[in-house]
């Protein structure tokens, strides 16, 4: 510090100077610190995105996904979309379209004994991304959806009917009346990595 009328040099007091050098190093640690977090948040998500993108494998019609699951869908489904992820545990999409009339018949065979479908209480915010997400198939992911949305699901043996006595996995099912009269079912079900869709040749798909 210069004296207004010596020119000289004073030196600040001994506990100013600790003060400003505290003061300095808070800026310092806290500057380097928010700029970690930033770094680390931008490589997570980054390596999420990579991980959401990556390893659809090309050929996992919906008639193969079918098959796969183990799951009868009545012949009037429509618009029918399937793709498979191979990951550490592998991931099977399946959607089609149902009158709601037919879709409430379809659904209440796949219950098992006891249950029924239920609403979707606690909805996922609209940035929700799952890992295998149903945007894969130009959907909405159903976990976010409120209005026309029920849940369920079912495993291995839990019913008896001819719509879901061959199932082979556990599968998450969820119903949207997307519009009056017309109920689109989503079902996601995790399976132990392995299969192969056809003519997939351990490619991904784009």
């Amino acid at each position: 510090m210069t004296h207004p009328n010596t020119g000289e040099r004073r030196k600040l007091p001994l506990a100013t100077r600790l003060t400003v050098i505290a003061a300095t190093l808070v800026v310092v640690v806290g500057g380097g610190a928010l700029l970690a977090q930033y770094l680390g948040d931008r490589v997570m998500s980054e390596q999420m995105q990579k991980e959401k993108d990556c390893c659809w494998l090309a050929g996992a019609t919906a008639a193969w996904t079918i098959e796969l699951l183990g799951v009868t869908v009545p012949q009037t489904a429509s618009d029918r979309r399937a793709a498979y992820k191979s990951d550490r545990v592998d991931t099977s999409l399946l959607a089609f379209t149902l009158p709601s009339k037919a879709a409430d018949a379809y659904l209440a065979a796949l219950n098992p004994p006891g249950t029924t479908l239920i609403k979707n209480f606690n909805p996922k915010g609209k940035d929700y991304e799952p890992m295998a997400p149903f945007a894969r198939l130009g959907l909405p992911e159903p976990e976010t959806i409120v209005t026309g949305m029920r849940l369920g699901g079912l495993c291995e043996g839990d019913v008896a009917t001819p719509e879901g006595r061959n199932v082979h996995h556990c599968l998450d099912i969820y119903a949207h009346e997307f519009t009056p009269g017309s109920t689109r079912i989503y079902v996601r079900a995790s399976i132990e990595p392995g299969a192969s869709p056809p003519a997939s040749n351990g490619t991904s798909a784009p």
